[in-house]
């Protein structure tokens, strides 16, 4: 099985080389937007879904049942709102805000396509951030750290020190589910 990372990410390259696989990572363009209707698991599913799709329509992966493509997304969830990456620093602000002192969900869609068969699943965590100061979330925001992540913050990095606790599996946080992500894998390699 040749197996493909439909993700640019850095954790998600990590996160899957741990467990162990050996993959090549490709991207494509695709549409990341989402019917407000959808809940934030229906939504982070979707476009999982939809990245490896765009991946192999790009490179020709369609009826390729060597080739399995591995992709997925990440939205934190906040009282049934999806916040996605900050769109500026004024943007991340507001997010840190809002989740400072609350619990909320991240949820993390993984898909995986071998030629025209999907499977795809949801993994959540609940993430309880302590209080935070306008001191701590400036200069956090000031870092840059926060602009490219899923409800400005990386647990993995200096925003680790905002969370009070969680409850599920870190890896889904930090962008890729290691558990759904083997549980799919196996699944569509065992349909050979």
């Amino acid at each position: 099985m040749k197996l493909i990372l439909a993700s640019k990410s850095p954790r998600r390259k990590e996160i899957l080389g741990a467990m162990g696989y050996r993959f090549d990572i490709l991207t494509a363009d695709c549409d990341e937007s989402y019917a407000e209707s959808l809940t934030p698991r229906e939504a982070v599913e979707l476009l999982a879904r939809r990245k490896g799709e765009a991946v192999a329509l790009s490179h020709g992966f369609v009826s390729d049942a060597e080739t399995v493509i591995l992709s997925s997304d990440t939205l934190v969830d906040l009282d049934g709102v999806a916040l996605g990456k900050p769109i500026d620093a004024e943007d991340a602000m507001a997010m840190l805000r809002a989740l400072s002192g609350k619990t909320h969900y991240v949820h993390t869609g993984v898909a995986v396509r071998r030629g025209e068969r999907v499977l795809s699943g949801v993994a959540s965590t609940a993430v309880i951030f302590r209080t935070l100061s306008e001191e701590e979330m400036q200069a956090y925001v000031d870092s840059g750290e926060p602009m490219d992540k899923a409800g400005a913050y990386g647990i993995q990095g200096v925003a680790g020190k905002f969370v009070e606790r969680i409850d599920g599996d870190f890896d889904t946080v930090v962008g890729l589910s290691a558990t759904l992500s083997k549980e799919l894998l196996d699944e569509i390699e065992d349909e050979k």
